[in-house]
């Protein structure tokens, strides 16, 4: 079988880099392009030392490159006009770039359906986070109150997180109605902003990576669901299977539990 191609737009990123590293090393993947707003040369080096094209310009790079897949690791504003170029392009879409709003997640959706090519987005490509979640939705159908505290380093863009965001959306699905926020004796800025009855909390500052706690709580006991990241090798496998499986799929695919058959 032909190796899996691949581009990736962000390249010169911490998680760019990391994906680079990642898909390199497996033997069914094969990157043959790197695309960056910010790029220091014309080549970029893979791990075994051979080098592939390196360019700002997204369409010039698919349409010389014609890769399989398009691993998109940016920022939000950066996402949509990618997808509607690898969608023009035929190239299948992994997105990985958080902060994404409803109507763009619903365009991509849109995009890959029109061009007939294969789009998972998900908000988070840990798999022990995604397990987190998971477990955050069974328990949300027994207990009524809850809350979500999510720690990143200080230069992430967005907040709430997507996976805050996200988790909080799909616990209120779970339970079929929004959650019982406790009453407050008045309104606090500090309580942090309500989603489906839920209030996030959003931590930034140097030295964290990503980090998330559901806290539970009913008469007389709490329940807490936590997950760490402690480095950003724990998003590749997740990464991995979504490049894998992007080829095989048409249309939207939103989160990675659609992926693990959750």
């Amino acid at each position: 079988m032909k190796p899996i191609k691949v581009v990736v737009h962000g390249a010169a990123g911490r998680m760019g880099q990391e994906i680079i590293r990642a898909l390199s090393r497996e033997p069914e993947l094969q990157v043959v392009g790197g695309v960056d707003v910010n790029i220091p040369m014309n080549q970029l080096t893979l791990p075994d030392g051979s080098a592939v094209p390196f360019s700002s310009d997204l369409d010039s790079m698919l349409a010389s490159t014609r890769p399989d897949v398009l691993v998109d690791f940016t920022i939000a504003r950066a996402t949509l006009p990618a997808a509607r170029i690898a969608a023009k392009r035929g190239v299948n879409l992994v997105v990985g770039t958080t902060g994404q709003s409803a109507e763009t997640i619903d365009e991509i959706g849109r995009l890959a359906k029109e061009n007939n090519v294969g789009a998972v987005v998900a908000p988070n490509f840990a798999i022990g986070a995604v397990l987190m979640m998971h477990l955050a939705k069974i328990a949300a159908k027994y207990l009524d109150t809850a809350e979500i505290i999510e720690l990143h380093h200080n230069q992430k863009a967005d907040a709430p997180s997507g996976t805050a965001l996200a988790t909080a959306r799909d616990m209120a699905k779970a339970r079929g109605k929004p959650f019982l926020h406790p009453a407050e004796s008045k309104p606090m800025a500090s309580r942090g902003e309500q989603v489906e009855g839920i209030s996030l909390h959003s931590v930034r500052l140097p030295g964290l990576l990503a980090h998330q706690e559901v806290l539970f709580g009913a008469a007389g006991q709490t329940l807490s669901i936590r997950h760490d990241t402690i480095s950003r090798e724990c998003f590749m496998p997740g990464v991995i299977l979504a490049v894998k499986e992007v080829v095989k799929l048409k249309g939207l695919t939103y989160g990675l539990d659609a992926l693990l058959h959750l």
